[in-house]
């Protein structure tokens, strides 16, 4: 059966989800010794691509960075929690908070590599502007059979004499802002059934339906592995429905053997005719028909008894990983709010007595993004101190670098309360200003002051 193309995202669970990828060794301890889902031995076949935009910052890191970028861009704090809208008509509905960073769920076949998947990641950001930050694929996730593998099941495999369903996907974790303007890309079922037909093109799979035609909810991981589990009870309890159909036919004809037994002794009336029927029934039934019958219901009822011990087991194990899944899921909660709390506080504390932070970040940006300053001058001259530079700098105003030699630097408040960059004293404008002009002078080309004087002549 063709492996069909699917991919389902939904918002990144920053505080589990490189933990999960990336099997680290504290998750791989947290899987308990149930392997529901996960095979040890298989992690080793498992790829992942980290974007070298990210570098060392994990994704928590780059969120925070991005709360930044859109406060910086759009004056305003990103809304990160669901919250309430009164509209016009004074209906209330419910607004969705921000999703910056958001994880996809590709499926794949045994042979794709990441570098199909890179292709598809790359693609879709030149489509949509959607930065791809992370993939992990992922050949060691799937589900135990309760027997072997259906006839044209050609992926299942043998560990340690059980058979094992793979379910090899991979994890696209995706940067889904405009850095631009400072907010969330936009987009529709269109786009994203398109994003649908791309995965199948790349990946060479039959296009899968999506849920706007079956209309059918995506299912997670462990809700699907239950959705499994609850398919092999229903599967082994109609077995057993059919053998104890099968039982009850055999003690029908096991009754009916009897009543025939029964019938012939009556019709006997001669003492050597019933000897002699009697012999033949005992050498016909008493040692074949008969006992072949009782031995197979003898059978039937011990594979019964096995089947139903299979059930309870299957029970216990679905019950036992509802548990600990919720067990899990609130252990995730607490960390996070904990993790989001002392965050939070420390923030508050920088702000509050670093209050001139909040209106560093905006130059800061604009020195690393717009005129290339590299970390360790900005760091310097975040002390306020006048710091001397060499080379050339940048200005995106001329889009021209100009010689910097001698020049010295320092961050000034205004009376406003922003920072400015100042060179040789004066806003960096300015100076660049004087340089352009300096610049046309040597050409023998007119300047903006020499336009400004026209302009003042009567």
């Amino acid at each position: 059966m063709a492996v069909k193309s699917s991919i389902h995202i939904k918002p990144c669970n920053i505080s589990s989800s490189e933990a999960h990828n990336l099997r680290t060794p504290e998750y791989m301890r947290n899987i308990g010794e149930s392997k529901i889902y996960l095979i040890p031995q298989l992690v080793a076949d498992n790829e992942y691509w980290i974007n070298p935009r990210l570098g060392d910052y994990d994704l928590q890191t780059h969120y925070d960075n991005i709360k930044q970028m859109v406060k910086a861009k759009t004056g305003r704090a990103m809304q990160e929690k669901e919250r309430e809208r009164k509209t016009k008509s004074g209906k209330i509905i419910k607004v969705a908070g921000c999703s910056p960073i958001r994880e996809g769920v590709l499926l794949i076949k045994p042979d794709t590599t990441l570098e199909d998947v890179r292709r598809f990641g790359e693609e879709c950001q030149q489509r949509w502007g959607i930065t791809p930050l992370q993939i992990f694929l992922h050949k060691d996730e799937g589900h135990w059979l309760g027997g072997e593998p259906a006839p044209d099941d050609k992926e299942s495999f043998q560990i340690c004499g059980r058979w094992f369903k793979p379910n090899y996907h991979a994890h696209i974790v995706f940067d889904w802002m405009d850095h631009d303007t400072g907010k969330s890309r936009k987009l529709n079922d269109d786009d994203m059934m398109q994003m649908q037909t791309l995965a199948s093109e790349i990946l060479s799979m039959e296009r899968g339906q999506s849920k706007t035609e079956t209309g059918k909810e995506h299912l997670e991981r462990n809700d699907f592995i239950i959705k499994k589990q609850r398919a092999e009870l229903e599967r082994i309890e109609a077995e057993r429905q059919h053998k104890e159909h099968q039982i009850d036919l055999a003690e029908q004809e096991l009754k009916q053997v009897k009543s025939e037994i029964r019938t012939d002794k009556l019709k006997s009336v001669a003492t050597d005719a019933a000897t002699a029927l009697a012999s033949g029934v005992s050498s016909l039934f008493g040692s074949g028909k008969m006992k072949s019958l009782e031995r197979k219901n003898e059978d039937l009822r011990d594979e019964i008894a096995i089947r139903d011990e299979t059930i309870e087991q299957l029970q216990s194990d679905i019950k036992q990983m509802e548990v600990e899944h919720q067990k899990q899921i609130q252990e995730v909660k607490q960390s996070y709010d904990a993790e989001h709390r002392k965050q939070s506080e420390y923030i508050d504390k920088i702000l509050r007595y670093f209050p001139y932070v909040e209106k560093l970040m905006p130059m800061i940006k604009y020195l690393s993004e717009k005129m290339g300053f590299n970390d360790n001058l900005i760091k310097a001259l975040c002390t306020f101190k006048e710091i001397p530079v060499k080379g050339k700098l940048y200005s995106t105003m001329f889009n021209q670098s100009f010689s910097a030699d001698g020049a010295v630097c320092s961050l000034k408040e205004d009376k406003e309360g922003r920072f400015d960059l100042k060179i040789n004293g004066v806003s960096h404008h300015s100076w660049f200003r004087r340089k352009k002009d300096e610049f046309m002078e040597a050409l023998g080309l007119p300047t903006s002051r020499r336009s400004q004087n026209r302009g003042m002549k009567l």
